[in-house]
Protein backbone atom coordinates (compact mmCIF):
# COMPACT_ATOMS: atom_id res chain seq x y z
CA UNK A 1 0.00 0.00 0.00
CA UNK A 2 1.56 3.31 -1.09
CA UNK A 3 -1.06 5.83 -0.50
CA UNK A 4 -4.44 5.55 1.43
CA UNK A 5 -6.96 8.02 0.91
CA UNK A 6 -9.47 8.33 4.17
CA UNK A 7 -12.93 9.66 2.63
CA UNK A 8 -15.09 11.48 5.11
CA UNK A 9 -19.03 9.88 4.43
CA UNK A 10 -20.91 12.07 6.83
CA UNK A 11 -23.32 10.85 9.32
CA UNK A 12 -24.99 8.33 7.25
CA UNK A 13 -26.76 10.19 4.62
CA UNK A 14 -25.34 9.09 1.19
CA UNK A 15 -25.43 12.50 0.19
CA UNK A 16 -23.31 13.64 2.80
CA UNK A 17 -20.29 12.47 1.06
CA UNK A 18 -18.37 15.57 -1.56
CA UNK A 19 -17.90 15.25 -5.39
CA UNK A 20 -14.11 14.83 -4.43
CA UNK A 21 -15.04 12.08 -1.89
CA UNK A 22 -17.07 10.27 -4.53
CA UNK A 23 -13.98 10.62 -7.32
CA UNK A 24 -12.02 9.53 -4.60
CA UNK A 25 -14.43 6.56 -4.24
CA UNK A 26 -14.54 5.79 -7.97
CA UNK A 27 -10.29 6.49 -8.52
CA UNK A 28 -9.51 4.13 -5.68
CA UNK A 29 -8.26 0.49 -6.46
CA UNK A 30 -9.03 -1.03 -3.16
CA UNK A 31 -11.98 0.10 -0.50
CA UNK A 32 -11.39 -1.28 2.85
CA UNK A 33 -14.71 -2.11 4.90
CA UNK A 34 -14.38 -2.86 8.41
CA UNK A 35 -16.84 -5.16 9.76
CA UNK A 36 -18.08 -4.34 13.64
CA UNK A 37 -19.79 -7.51 14.72
CA UNK A 38 -23.02 -8.32 15.11
CA UNK A 39 -25.89 -6.46 15.67
CA UNK A 40 -23.84 -3.62 13.70
CA UNK A 41 -24.52 -4.80 9.71
CA UNK A 42 -25.34 -1.36 8.86
CA UNK A 43 -22.49 0.54 8.88
CA UNK A 44 -20.99 -1.86 6.72
CA UNK A 45 -23.60 -2.04 4.63
CA UNK A 46 -23.97 1.83 4.64
CA UNK A 47 -20.38 1.81 3.21
CA UNK A 48 -21.49 -0.50 0.33
CA UNK A 49 -24.53 1.12 -0.43
CA UNK A 50 -22.24 4.24 -1.13
CA UNK A 51 -19.53 2.60 -3.17
CA UNK A 52 -22.60 1.30 -5.39
CA UNK A 53 -24.34 5.04 -5.67
CA UNK A 54 -20.58 5.71 -6.45
CA UNK A 55 -20.02 3.88 -9.32
CA UNK A 56 -16.81 2.09 -7.47
CA UNK A 57 -15.52 -1.05 -9.08
CA UNK A 58 -12.50 -1.01 -6.24
CA UNK A 59 -11.69 -4.65 -4.70
CA UNK A 60 -13.90 -4.28 -1.61
CA UNK A 61 -11.71 -5.91 1.36
CA UNK A 62 -13.20 -6.63 4.58
CA UNK A 63 -11.82 -6.78 8.17
CA UNK A 64 -13.28 -7.11 11.57
CA UNK A 65 -12.43 -5.04 13.70
CA UNK A 66 -10.79 -5.90 16.96
CA UNK A 67 -12.57 -5.43 20.59
CA UNK A 68 -10.90 -3.21 23.59
CA UNK A 69 -9.20 -4.92 26.38
CA UNK A 70 -11.57 -3.58 28.87
CA UNK A 71 -8.54 -4.67 31.86
CA UNK A 72 -6.59 -1.89 30.54
CA UNK A 73 -6.23 1.10 31.36
CA UNK A 74 -7.90 3.90 29.62
CA UNK A 75 -5.06 5.01 27.37
CA UNK A 76 -2.75 1.84 27.16
CA UNK A 77 -6.57 0.05 26.08
CA UNK A 78 -6.76 2.50 23.52
CA UNK A 79 -3.54 2.47 21.96
CA UNK A 80 -3.53 -1.18 21.98
CA UNK A 81 -6.78 -1.31 19.70
CA UNK A 82 -4.85 0.88 17.48
CA UNK A 83 -2.26 -1.25 17.19
CA UNK A 84 -4.20 -4.36 16.47
CA UNK A 85 -6.25 -1.98 14.12
CA UNK A 86 -3.18 -1.65 11.96
CA UNK A 87 -2.00 -5.05 12.34
CA UNK A 88 -5.65 -6.40 10.75
CA UNK A 89 -5.01 -3.44 7.69
CA UNK A 90 -1.94 -4.75 6.78
CA UNK A 91 -3.00 -8.54 6.66
CA UNK A 92 -6.12 -7.66 5.06
CA UNK A 93 -3.97 -6.13 2.37
CA UNK A 94 -1.54 -8.41 1.81
CA UNK A 95 -2.88 -9.32 -1.33
CA UNK A 96 -4.67 -5.75 -2.83
CA UNK A 97 -4.23 -4.83 -6.17
CA UNK A 98 -1.82 -1.92 -7.09
CA UNK A 99 -3.13 1.66 -6.52
CA UNK A 100 -4.99 3.84 -4.04
CA UNK A 101 -6.40 2.01 -0.76
CA UNK A 102 -9.47 3.65 0.44
CA UNK A 103 -11.20 3.88 4.10
CA UNK A 104 -14.49 5.01 4.01
CA UNK A 105 -14.40 7.09 7.55
CA UNK A 106 -17.63 8.04 9.35
CA UNK A 107 -17.87 12.28 9.86
CA UNK A 108 -14.99 13.58 8.96
CA UNK A 109 -11.50 11.88 9.11
CA UNK A 110 -9.68 14.95 11.15
CA UNK A 111 -12.45 15.10 14.17
CA UNK A 112 -12.90 13.07 16.97
CA UNK A 113 -11.47 9.94 14.67
CA UNK A 114 -8.59 7.81 15.08
CA UNK A 115 -8.31 6.66 11.42
CA UNK A 116 -5.54 9.01 10.67
CA UNK A 117 -3.37 8.06 14.70
CA UNK A 118 -3.96 4.58 13.20
CA UNK A 119 -2.44 4.67 9.98
CA UNK A 120 1.14 6.30 11.52
CA UNK A 121 1.33 2.55 12.64
CA UNK A 122 1.94 1.21 9.20
CA UNK A 123 5.20 -0.30 8.44
CA UNK A 124 6.05 1.68 5.54
CA UNK A 125 3.95 4.85 6.15
CA UNK A 126 1.72 5.31 2.82
CA UNK A 127 1.31 8.53 1.50
CA UNK A 128 -1.83 9.73 3.11
CA UNK A 129 -4.71 11.47 1.34
CA UNK A 130 -7.81 13.18 3.50
CA UNK A 131 -10.71 14.00 1.80
CA UNK A 132 -12.98 15.81 4.43
CA UNK A 133 -16.84 14.94 5.42
CA UNK A 134 -19.38 16.46 7.04
CA UNK A 135 -19.20 15.85 10.18
CA UNK A 136 -21.50 14.86 13.77
CA UNK A 137 -21.48 18.80 14.66
CA UNK A 138 -22.49 20.07 11.05
CA UNK A 139 -25.30 17.32 11.12
CA UNK A 140 -26.59 17.97 14.68
CA UNK A 141 -26.61 21.65 14.02
CA UNK A 142 -28.19 21.46 10.63
CA UNK A 143 -30.77 18.84 11.85
CA UNK A 144 -32.00 21.74 14.94
CA UNK A 145 -31.63 24.74 12.93
CA UNK A 146 -29.06 26.17 14.88
CA UNK A 147 -25.90 28.04 15.07
CA UNK A 148 -22.42 26.38 16.31
CA UNK A 149 -21.76 29.53 18.25
CA UNK A 150 -23.03 32.69 19.65
CA UNK A 151 -21.99 35.89 19.03
CA UNK A 152 -18.45 35.85 20.24
CA UNK A 153 -18.99 32.93 22.43
CA UNK A 154 -16.68 30.01 23.39
CA UNK A 155 -17.20 26.80 21.86
CA UNK A 156 -15.66 23.71 23.60
CA UNK A 157 -15.84 20.41 21.91
CA UNK A 158 -15.22 17.43 24.74
CA UNK A 159 -16.15 13.75 25.01
CA UNK A 160 -18.27 12.33 27.50
CA UNK A 161 -15.74 10.81 30.10
CA UNK A 162 -13.57 14.31 30.12
CA UNK A 163 -17.57 15.73 31.05
CA UNK A 164 -17.69 13.49 33.35
CA UNK A 165 -14.67 13.83 34.79
CA UNK A 166 -13.81 17.73 34.90
CA UNK A 167 -17.63 19.09 34.64
CA UNK A 168 -18.35 21.98 32.60
CA UNK A 169 -15.08 23.16 31.46
CA UNK A 170 -14.49 27.05 32.53
CA UNK A 171 -15.41 29.77 30.02
CA UNK A 172 -17.66 27.70 27.99
CA UNK A 173 -20.69 28.83 26.70
CA UNK A 174 -21.57 26.28 24.76
CA UNK A 175 -20.53 22.83 24.76
CA UNK A 176 -20.96 20.11 22.03
CA UNK A 177 -20.26 16.43 23.28
CA UNK A 178 -18.93 13.35 21.21
CA UNK A 179 -18.24 9.82 21.94
CA UNK A 180 -21.09 9.67 24.63
CA UNK A 181 -22.22 6.17 25.76
CA UNK A 182 -23.06 6.97 29.29
CA UNK A 183 -25.26 10.47 28.59
CA UNK A 184 -23.14 12.41 30.75
CA UNK A 185 -24.76 15.20 31.13
CA UNK A 186 -26.73 14.02 33.94
CA UNK A 187 -23.74 14.44 35.89
CA UNK A 188 -24.16 18.44 35.33
CA UNK A 189 -26.40 21.28 37.45
CA UNK A 190 -29.01 21.55 34.76
CA UNK A 191 -30.21 25.04 35.69
CA UNK A 192 -30.08 27.12 33.00
CA UNK A 193 -28.59 24.82 30.46
CA UNK A 194 -30.24 23.99 27.00
CA UNK A 195 -29.52 20.66 25.43
CA UNK A 196 -30.07 19.80 21.46
CA UNK A 197 -29.04 15.87 20.70
CA UNK A 198 -29.39 14.05 18.11
CA UNK A 199 -29.19 10.06 17.23
CA UNK A 200 -28.19 8.76 14.10
CA UNK A 201 -27.77 11.70 12.10
CA UNK A 202 -28.61 12.48 8.84
CA UNK A 203 -30.53 8.94 8.35
CA UNK A 204 -33.88 7.50 8.11
CA UNK A 205 -33.75 6.50 11.39
CA UNK A 206 -32.95 9.78 12.87
CA UNK A 207 -34.08 11.55 16.17
CA UNK A 208 -34.09 14.09 17.63
CA UNK A 209 -34.73 16.33 21.65
CA UNK A 210 -34.29 19.69 22.43
CA UNK A 211 -35.62 21.54 25.71
CA UNK A 212 -34.32 22.67 28.88
CA UNK A 213 -31.97 20.03 30.51
CA UNK A 214 -33.80 19.35 33.52
CA UNK A 215 -37.16 18.13 31.17
CA UNK A 216 -35.21 17.13 27.84
CA UNK A 217 -32.70 14.95 29.89
CA UNK A 218 -34.72 12.31 30.93
CA UNK A 219 -35.93 12.15 27.46
CA UNK A 220 -32.65 11.28 25.82
CA UNK A 221 -32.00 8.42 28.10
CA UNK A 222 -34.88 6.84 27.44
CA UNK A 223 -35.35 7.70 23.74
CA UNK A 224 -31.57 6.39 23.32
CA UNK A 225 -32.04 3.12 25.15
CA UNK A 226 -35.22 2.56 23.22
CA UNK A 227 -33.19 3.44 19.91
CA UNK A 228 -30.32 1.33 20.69
CA UNK A 229 -32.15 -1.76 21.58
CA UNK A 230 -33.65 -1.28 18.45
CA UNK A 231 -31.12 -1.14 16.05
CA UNK A 232 -28.48 -2.63 18.13
CA UNK A 233 -26.16 0.13 17.63
CA UNK A 234 -26.57 4.15 17.87
CA UNK A 235 -23.90 7.28 17.15
CA UNK A 236 -25.16 10.48 18.53
CA UNK A 237 -24.54 13.58 19.66
CA UNK A 238 -25.33 16.85 21.41
CA UNK A 239 -24.69 20.63 22.49
CA UNK A 240 -25.30 22.32 25.68
CA UNK A 241 -25.66 26.13 25.89
CA UNK A 242 -26.03 28.08 28.96
CA UNK A 243 -29.23 30.39 28.83
CA UNK A 244 -28.29 34.46 28.12
CA UNK A 245 -29.65 35.31 31.24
Amino acid sequence: MTELWLVGIGTGHPGHVTMEGLQAIRDAACVLIPRKGAGKEDLAHLRLEILRAAGSRARVVPFDMPVRDEALPYQARVSAWHDEIARRWQDALSDAPDGPVALLVWGDPGLYDSTLRIADRLVPRPRIRVIPGISALQALTAAHAIPFNTVNGVVTVTTGRRLRDHGWPEEAETLVVLLDGACSFQTLDPEGLQIWWGGFLGMPEQVLEHGPLAQAGPRIVKTRASARARHGWIMDSYLLRRDPA
